[in-house]
């Protein structure tokens, strides 16, 4: 059979346009809900690509595995957060635990995989790679067979985030049409047990090109002539996806499978700016227009706290002995963890409507807590906000993100969909499903034994 088991991750998927609003324009899509099992999929806290594939993949939470977004503090100075790439995972993922069992494997672009490692079989790395002219796959001679059947190879789109919306939407296309292209060529030539490609691009147009779809956007586009290019990109996936399972066997299960969902970006909260109002922050000299933290003087003697922005806001606490100019005894810790906490459960949007906030402590949900976890996380609206870091905007909110234009953000809930030919569920919708179950659910279909402590369930697919 080539392969058993096929993976077809999208990234950022949003279940309500897939099984609701958009199902019968995706005919592939539908038939293999209408043949196995679906629903949403609870997704790691924080709902991001990085952690989230690598949560999913390993069974681990980003506490074990000390990840806790795109960016991470590399050590205890304040301005320490660098990107976090596959190196800081050191669990073994899905591919890896069936290359052990004796399955030939191919992994292609899965986030968090950059750089590329040896795998019992092929590995393509991630959106992370800056570029082809470094190494971007395992065996090295597979980078050579990819740049000859596809010169042009991407890694990404690059600046997704700008107002070039044609030639986003053209780079869109090319980066989808070449993983699954790629996927087709590998099934093809190395017949592998086992494939899983991601697609990145189902994230890119939702940034791009949610204003012009979604009359609940507060910047709605109603007349733009980019109004049908996320259902038009849905439906392109969804031909890609019939395509390509044309090159699998009858018996090939498969599960189509998102880290995240998606929702129109109501706009930013601007957690330094607050810290600053509420006196937990102070700055040497506040700046005349909007500026990064990491370019401010901050009087870190006289400050408590800080935060990150992002999809969700990291909040730092200054702590005596731990950071170099910490303020904040062990004693008050606690005490001052629950305080923000309750401050900001206050918050209200700019109409003075109440926010919903969720603010998380890490050690309560996760199994463990490793590297340097921000002391609190926090959600926005259940992510409909995002966190903004930056300072000098002389307000607490913003309509937009503070690194490019931005059409959307995640939603805590992606989706899963799984047929196996051999055990059909006719149409089954799963409840209570989560993005730590995926792992423990594929090893158990498959006789391979998990690794001790995952923290996921067995779905019953």
């Amino acid at each position: 059979m080539a392969p058993r088991l096929l993976i077809i991750g999208l990234d950022c998927m949003e279940p309500s346009l897939v099984f609701d609003q958009w199902r019968d324009d995706l005919p592939n899509l539908r038939q293999l809900m209408d043949q196995g099992s679906y629903g949403r999929l609870e997704s790691s806290i924080p709902a991001i690509t990085v952690p989230a594939w690598s949560c999913m993949m390993s069974g681990r939470d980003p506490g074990e595995l000390g990840v806790y977004g795109f960016r991470n503090r590399s050590d205890r100075n304040y301005h320490s957060m660098k990107i976090s790439d596959g190196s800081a995972i050191k669990v073994p993922r899905l591919w890896d635990i069936l290359g052990e069992a004796g399955w030939q494997v191919a992994a292609l672009s899965v986030p968090g995989t950059s750089p590329p490692y040896p795998v019992q079989g092929s590995l393509v790395s991630c959106f992370l790679t800056p570029s082809t002219e470094v190494p971007f796959a395992h065996p090295p001679e597979l980078a050579d067979a990819i740049r000859d059947w596809m010169p042009d190879f991407m890694m990404d789109v690059p600046n997704f985030r700008s107002d070039e919306k044609a030639r986003i939407l053209e780079n869109l296309y090319s980066l989808c049409d070449q993983r699954f292209t790629l996927a087709e060529k590998l099934i093809a030539r190395d017949d592998p047990d086992f494939l899983m490609l991601v697609d990145m691009g189902v994230d890119r147009i939702h940034h791009a090109f949610w204003k012009p779809m979604d009359p609940r956007h507060p910047q709605y586009e109603p007349d733009s002539p980019f109004a049908t290019a996320i259902h038009d990109y849905y439906a392109h996936v969804d031909q890609r996806i019939g395509e390509l399972l044309n090159f699998c066997d009858q018996h090939t299960a498969v599960l189509v499978v998102s880290d995240h969902g998606a929702q129109p970006l109501m706009g930013g909260v601007c957690i330094n700016e607050w810290l600053i109002e509420q006196g937990y922050l102070t700055l040497k000299d506040y700046p005349d227009q909007p500026t990064s933290l990491d370019k401010t003087e901050v009087d870190w003697a006289q400050t408590q706290v800080w935060g990150a922005g992002g999809y969700y806001a990291r909040i730092f606490l200054n702590v005596k002995g731990r950071e170099p100019e910490g303020t904040v005894a062990m004693a008050g810790y606690e005490a001052l963890r629950d305080e923000l906490a309750e401050k900001l459960s206050t918050l209200t949007t700019p109409d003075g409507t109440p926010m919903p906030v969720k603010v998380f402590k890490p050690q309560q949900i996760y199994q463990k807590v490793r590297g340097r976890a921000p002391d609190l996380i926090v959600y926005f609206d259940d992510l409909a906000w995002r966190s903004v870091g930056s300072v000098g905007l002389n307000s607490l909110y913003t309509v937009e993100n503070d690194t490019g234009p931005d059409d959307a953000n995640h939603a805590p809930f992606g989706l899963m969909i799984f047929h196996d030919p051999t055990q059909p569920k006719h149409g089954q919708v799963l409840e209570g499903a989560q993005l730590y179950d995926i792992l423990p659910t594929l090893l158990h279909r498959y006789g391979v034994e998990a690794p001790a402590g995952l923290r996921g369930k067995v779905l019953p697919v």
